[in-house]
């Protein structure tokens, strides 16, 4: 096997992506490297590219939605072998020692390194990653459908999980794009009643489709306040401003508004508008590997998926531009084409 990894990088912001060769140097006894299949692009490649969150560094090498097949593991390897199909999200390191790994959330280590942040991701031909993050996949989860599960479906299904939320309850999910429609899908095989909230009334139909019984216009204020003290949980997955007073006027009693888009201005809260009904806001990154595990298992079981559209790994610069004009449809996976 050659010691080079090819990939595609950029080596400033604002500058497209380029062919790319590294030497990653030797294999980590707790590492596997990953013959990428297929990587999904996440709105997030987007922002690291953009050095919208101040820590990118180049040359960069965007891609932490990979699908593939580890072809080497290093000695202290555990649980997995050469050949297995796996996929990686997110993180690729964990310490292993902190009381947040020893517990099982590994997702919340205070020094878990991201497959993006200060390594190169999954836009390559080969990732590494500790084995830890490495997580098999079903036989029956298309390759090239798995890797937008390992961000955005992972994201969104971590939630339900970690806030408890029950079959019985009444939910929202605002934002009908690449993370929403897996949630409306995942949230109405959970036993939920849905409510979508969408800015584009184009989505409406689709949203329906993925799952979602109600669907309210989020710039609708009449709307919005007709279903005020009526939803347990929402989740939000927009990264933008809303109309926060109107959304957490639309929870019940102890419900709970949920953030996982990465929304960059501030949240205006009244005090008072948590303290009478006990109502609580939260925020979640992306799943421990056993939730991971869970959600894969949950996808089988309900044949859930995420709506995809393929490009070939040569041309992410048009994929990227396409998902930054808002075109995408739900999610782009690019197709592993190096010769």
């Amino acid at each position: 096997m050659s010691t080079k990894i090819r990939a595609y990088a950029t080596s400033a912001k604002g500058q497209p992506l380029q062919p790319f060769e590294f030497d990653p140097g030797p294999l980590g006894a707790e590492q596997v490297e990953i013959k990428v299949s297929h990587c999904g692009i996440c709105h997030s490649d987007l922002s690291m590219l953009d050095n919208e969150w101040g820590f990118s560094t180049y040359p960069f090498v965007g891609g932490h939605e990979v699908a593939g097949t580890i072809v080497a593991a290093g000695p202290q390897v555990k649980h997995l072998k050469v050949g297995d199909r796996v996929g990686l999200g997110w993180y690729a390191h964990s310490c292993m020692a902190c009381p947040q790994c020893l517990a099982g959330d590994h997702n919340l280590c205070p020094t878990a390194q991201g497959t993006i942040i200060g390594r190169y991701g999954g836009f390559a031909d080969r990732v590494r990653c500790d084995w830890i993050w490495a997580t098999l996949l079903p036989d029956a989860i298309d390759a090239a459908k798995a890797g937008p599960l390992f961000c955005g479906g992972i994201t969104v299904f971590n939630p339900i999980i970690q806030c408890g939320v029950q079959p019985t309850h009444r939910v929202g999910v605002v934002g009908i794009g690449g993370l929403g429609h897996l949630a409306l899908q995942f949230l109405r095989k959970w036993g939920c009643e849905v409510t979508a909230f969408t800015s584009s009334e184009s989505k409406r139909d689709e949203a329906m489709k993925f799952g979602a019984h109600h669907v309210a216009n989020s710039r609708d204020s009449a709307q919005l306040q007709k279903l005020a003290g009526s939803l347990d949980f929402i989740l939000v997955t927009a990264n933008v401003t809303l109309d926060w007073p109107a959304l957490i006027g639309a929870l019940a009693p102890r419900g709970r508004m949920h953030v996982v888009g990465a929304v960059l201005e501030p949240i205006p809260v009244a005090a008072f508008a948590l303290l009478t009904g006990q109502k609580a806001i939260s925020g979640s990154p992306v799943g421990s590997p056993g939730t991971t595990a869970t959600m894969l298992d949950f996808c089988v079981r309900h044949r859930i998926a995420p709506t995809t559209e393929l490009f070939p790994m040569s041309r992410v610069n048009e994929a990227l531009e396409h998902l930054r004009a808002g075109k995408a449809r739900y999610r782009i996976v690019l197709e592993n084409d190096f010769r």
